[in-house]
């Protein structure tokens, strides 16, 4: 089931724990934008590192506890977006691990998060961000905090796409012209150049080069988007930090993923791992196909 058409649902990863507002909120604006179906999706961990079923009344309880949040989910997403088909679905295991499971199924997964610290990401077996977006077979959305967001929104409203001509670069492209289009909104293109010696300036040959390269790597989407407005840029510094500055008051930031998640499932490269940590829009990751 590779084929984007058959993948007709978008899901979110809710957190029991809360703070799944802002998730939940996106992945119904996505559903409806889309036309999808919206599936929330809340998976309770058994004890300890293990995948065997726990039946203990802890686990009970905290089923119970997650039935509740689930159900209070998919009433708030159905209040917020009428039009949207929103199911829910209680899975036993890690969270991690169902959804990147899932994520080979369905078009778009969505999640939130709590800002995890890198011991964090590494030894809990409750993190969800990175070894998701690191293994999923279909973009990832990570929504900030709602305290991280700007609350009076983009004007006028835009996405970022990071662009550096690899494979994965142009999976994110793909998606970040078919999103501007839905939502009607502009397309900053930007590709960074971290030059070995930062004497250089945007006056050199070089620098040049590098504009002339994203100009034509966009222009096949420019001519299958004419309604985007489209605006390139070349900067010079760490792709991290420019692309998270560019994307401060941005709808997201849309940047392609290097590697297959590796032995631990935890590798995304250094630039998604920056702006996981680093940016305050929504950060959308993206496979290469």
């Amino acid at each position: 089931m590779n084929s984007t058409e058959t993948r007709q649902e978008i899901v979110v990863g809710v957190d029991p724990r809360g703070g799944w507002h802002p998730a939940v909120a996106w992945g119904a604006d996505e559903a409806q934008l889309r036309r999808l179906q919206l599936r929330l999706v809340l998976s309770v961990p058994p004890r300890g590192d293990t995948e065997h079923a726990d039946d203990s009344p802890h686990h009970r309880r905290l089923e119970e506890d997650g039935r509740r949040t689930l159900t209070e989910a998919i009433s708030w997403a159905q209040a917020r977006r009428p039009e949207a088909v929103v199911t829910g679905s209680l899975l036993d295991g890690f969270p991690g691990r169902q959804l990147a499971l899932l994520s080979h199924r369905v078009r778009l997964v969505v999640l939130g998060t709590r800002r995890l610290r890198r011991v964090e990401e590494i030894l809990s077996s409750g993190s969800v961000v990175i070894p998701v977006t690191a293994q999923a077979g279909c973009p990832v959305v990570v929504v900030p905090d709602a305290d991280d967001t700007d609350e009076d929104g983009q004007d006028p409203p835009y996405l970022v796409v990071g662009v550096d001509g690899s494979e994965p670069s142009g999976a994110a492209l793909a998606l970040a012209f078919e999103e501007a289009d839905l939502r009607r909104c502009a397309l900053h293109a930007m590709a960074v150049w971290q030059p070995p010696v930062f004497t250089l300036s945007s006056g050199d040959t070089l620098f040049h080069d590098e504009r002339r390269h994203l100009s034509e790597t966009v222009a096949g989407w420019r001519e299958k988007y004419p309604d985007v407005e489209l605006r390139p840029e070349v900067r010079i510094g760490s792709p991290v930090e420019v692309l998270a500055e560019a994307g401060e008051r941005a709808l997201g930031v849309v940047v392609g993923r290097r590697g297959q998640g590796g032995y631990t499932g935890m590798r995304v490269g250094s630039v998604v791992h920056g702006l996981l940590h680093r940016a305050h829009c929504p950060v959308i990751t993206v496979p290469a196909p």
